[in-house]
């Protein structure tokens, strides 16, 4: 059986990477293709991803513009690729709604509305778990749905959208905070926050409680998910015409449950300084007047983190303590994320947040010269 010709949509991103890395070591795709923005060059490669890219087809493009998209989706033989998968999307947070309407909703359409006229064996969407009421329950796929971000906003707009494009055979997954070598979000700046707060000396207190949860997912098993879920898709004959919100969707969690104080047992291990949280008081003053706050909060982390990349002769690097104020809202982030195992028959290889796998994201950015000497 012949292997599959893939287009990857956003695939010099962080998740994209991870996964493009995945198909080029398990030699998965006859031909890949990835699409982007942003140029390989400027995205703080590290070797092993400079390596990978160096055996695909890139070709940056704007992927809003139909007649941009349409070239992208033709191959050099003038034929179209088998599968199809879309990263790309507006990352930063608290961005106006024009750019989330044009850089995720309308970009996704009109991918979506590309990939059914070519016929394309699948199309996966990247959606995120932040389209979920962020209440104290699990969220599985039929969940209530409530976007807290601006980003989730429109990625749930996308979602809507992709579904009513008549032949389009559609996935959509929906992970939850995910992390890994490369990592600029997630749980990587409080990974620079409790490196400041070594730096200090002093302990490290966040908003809200130890109970908040922030439900996790590693980038390798996003990668391998996103495969798994379109050989599946497509060896099963499924069609996403006409099916149901559920059968097209899967949450992506491993099966740690985190919340902070699980990422803060990794802190303290990592860094040797003590952790605690404001409690209900203090944490709720703080929400009315978050703005006030966020300032606060950034002000404190900028300066010293900044001291210590100068004192470790580091220029130019990517990673920041900034905390933006959509994240630091009493919102949890909890998705039930065993569905795609139960129906497709999916296992995560990281099942857990451990301090090795969290410690692996800080020793990526020491091997850039990304990361301040150790203390």
């Amino acid at each position: 059986m012949s292997k599959p010709t893939v287009l990857v949509l956003g695939g010099v991103g962080f998740l994209g990477r991870h996964f493009v890395a995945y198909l080029v070591e398990n030699s998965l795709a006859e031909e890949i293709r990835v699409a982007d923005k942003a140029l390989p060059q400027t995205a703080y490669f590290d070797k092993r991803f400079k390596e990978v890219f160096s055996k695909v087809d890139f070709v940056q493009g704007n992927l809003v513009n139909p007649a941009s998209i349409e070239k992208v989706f033709t191959r050099a033989c003038g034929s179209s690729y088998d599968y199809v998968f879309n990263f790309a999307a507006e990352t930063k947070y608290s961005q106006a709604d024009e750019i989330y309407a044009e850089k995720i909703f309308l970009l996704s359409e009109n991918c979506g509305k590309e990939a059914a006229k070519r016929k394309v064996k699948i199309f996966v969407e990247f959606s995120t778990a932040e389209v979920y009421d962020s209440c104290k329950e699990i969220s599985k796929e039929n969940s209530k749905l409530d976007p807290w971000t601006g980003i989730a906003k429109y990625k749930l707009k996308a979602e809507e959208a992709l579904q009513k494009i008549d032949g389009l055979n559609l996935v959509i997954l929906r992970p939850a905070v995910a992390y890994g070598t490369g990592a600029l979000t997630g749980i990587t700046p409080r990974l620079i926050i409790g490196r400041v707060y070594q730096h200090l000396k002093e302990q490290m207190v966040l908003l809200w409680s130890a109970e908040l949860r922030l439900n996790t997912v590693h980038a390798i098993d996003v990668a391998r998910a996103t495969w798994h879920v379109a050989e599946w898709y497509v060896s099963n004959g499924k069609s996403g015409h006409g099916a149901t919100r559920d059968e097209l969707v899967f949450n992506l969690a491993d099966k740690e449950d985190t919340n902070q104080e699980t990422i803060n047992k990794h802190i303290r291990a990592i860094f040797g300084i003590q952790t605690g949280f404001q409690g209900a008081v203090i944490s709720n003053f703080a929400k009315l007047n978050l703005a006030d706050v966020t300032d606060e909060i950034n002000e404190k982390h900028l300066a010293p983190w900044a001291e210590l990349l100068r004192n470790s002769r580091i220029k130019g690097s990517p990673l920041t303590p900034f905390l933006d104020q959509e994240l630091l809202y009493n919102n949890a982030l909890a998705v039930d994320g065993s569905k795609i195992t139960r129906v497709t028959g999916f296992e995560y290889s990281v099942p857990i947040l451990t301090t090795e796998k969290v410690a692996e994201v800080i020793d990526g950015f020491k091997a850039m010269n990304f990361w301040p000497k150790d203390a």
